[in-house]
């Protein structure tokens, strides 16, 4: 007996409870011509009479009797399933599962904490890489992600804010190599840049056309090599106000401009949206967004 034939033994076990076609085809909301082909169906595949019929509806035989207990029992697993599954989208247990570029985690790792501090049952993986990770694959729940609004048809997409970037240096490289003129006169200067040319932050792209890639010594995908680049006093490099927070050796070379700006996404599958876990995840990040002064 396989899956695809259940239909037929819910049929039979809701006629055996019933006792009758008509009481049957109203619970399971079908035609009782459908009843009945169900039952034909099942007593041909297995080669049995499974009832006996009579003027006053369908009593189980041996038979029916020894395939209802398994119906019986697997109806009754069938119902506690899908009560765990319409429950699940408000309980706050399970695996949350977040990614965002690296930078990122100084603004959503204490969401995550507080989150997981008023929920223990709730376990939390987060992972801060470079790609794009896949939503409709399974990949993660939220995706934040920077640049250009995302696209993907089954995907809710909600702002979250625009980060401004600045250029910064230390007084090391200025007494070494000097700052940049105000007009943004880049000849002879050194920076730190992304791994690869093709990337998508405007910033990098900014830097390219006016610098040119030959400028960029010193390349990485990593927040923390970029800051110590920088700070190593030999090359000017890009921070939002957030990253550079904090750090009195930075200099700020070049205040932010709006070409630079870096707009945030937070991405959830339409699937998964409106769980509860999710919702007040996003609901916790907005809100500590909007906190963050240097955002």
């Amino acid at each position: 007996m396989s899956f695809e034939n259940w239909d037929e033994v819910r049929t039979a076990y809701q006629v055996a409870r019933l006792g009758t076609v008509s009481g049957a085809a109203e619970v399971l909301g079908v035609h009782h011509a459908t009843v009945i082909r169900h039952i034909d169906a099942l007593e041909s595949r297995l080669g049995v009479r499974l009832f006996q019929r009579h003027p006053r509806g369908y009593t189980p035989t041996e038979s029916g009797q020894e395939l209802l207990k398994v119906a019986r029992v697997t109806d009754d697993q069938f119902a506690q399933l899908a009560a765990r599954i319409a429950g699940a989208g408000s309980e706050f247990s399970g695996e949350l599962v977040v990614t965002s570029l690296p930078g990122l985690s100084p603004l959503v790792a204490p969401v995550l904490i507080a989150l997981q501090c008023e929920h223990p049952a709730l376990r939390v993986r987060y992972v801060t890489d470079q790609r794009v990770f896949r939503l409709e694959y399974g990949e993660a729940h939220v995706a934040i992600r920077a640049g250009a609004r995302p696209q993907e048809p089954d995907n809710v997409v909600q702002p979250l804010f625009v980060q401004k970037v600045a250029l910064y240096g230390t007084e090391k490289y200025r007494k070494r190599f000097g700052f940049p003129s105000a007009g943004g006169n880049f000849a002879g200067h050194r920076f730190v840049g992304a791994v690869d040319d093709d990337s998508r932050a405007p910033f990098h792209r900014w830097l390219l056309e006016q610098a040119g890639a030959e400028a960029i010594v010193f390349r990485t995908n990593e927040l923390a090599a970029r800051v110590e680049a920088i700070r190593g006093g030999n090359a000017l490099g890009f921070l939002t106000l957030n990253e550079a927070s904090g750090r009195e050796d930075l200099v700020q070379v070049m205040a932010p401009l709006d070409e630079w700006d870096v707009s945030l996404w937070l991405v959830t599958h339409v699937d998964l949206h409106r769980s509860a876990k999710i919702q007040a995840f996003l609901t916790a990040l907005k809100d500590h967004a909007r906190t963050c002064a240097n955002c």
